[in-house]
């Protein structure tokens, strides 16, 4: 896997992804940046939502779980002091669809956390990762 990030101007930057994708980070306006991207951490956040989102539908979809929509709400707390890496994640999934069991997502969820989520099981060699969820019927 490959990826290169160009220097734009001030604190902005373009990330490009080994797969031909581009992102714009930037920093916030007091430490001279414009405030034209995602922050570079908010993007590992971003990062551990989607992995985990990913591995969850996939799991539930072989099961074949009737998933129509799903959204992760990520909240993290960081270190005050330099290095600021997280300390604390937590991950909430919100899994609608039709007569959803709450065993199969329960589990889909700690496979993504404890074997299937690279970014997941990274993040949590620094950070307390926690993991719920509800589910709602379509």
């Amino acid at each position: 896997m490959k990826a290169r990030v160009k220097w734009l101007e001030g604190t902005a930057m373009v990330g490009e992804s080994g797969s031909g994708h581009a992102v714009v980070m930037d920093g916030p306006p007091d430490l001279g940046g414009r405030n034209l991207g995602v922050r570079p951490m908010e993007m590992l956040l971003l990062g551990l939502g989607g992995c985990t989102q990913f591995d969850v539908l996939l799991i539930l979809k072989r099961g074949r779980a009737r998933v129509t929509d799903c959204l992760v709400e990520l909240s993290a707390e960081r270190a005050e002091t330099e290095p600021k890496v997280f300390t604390r994640i937590h991950v909430h999934f919100i899994v609608t669809g039709h007569d959803l069991s709450r065993k199969q997502v329960e589990r889909a969820i700690a496979l993504s956390a404890e074997k299937y989520c690279s970014a997941s099981i990274m993040l949590g060699a620094t950070a307390k990762v926690t993991h719920d969820f509800e589910i709602r019927d379509a």
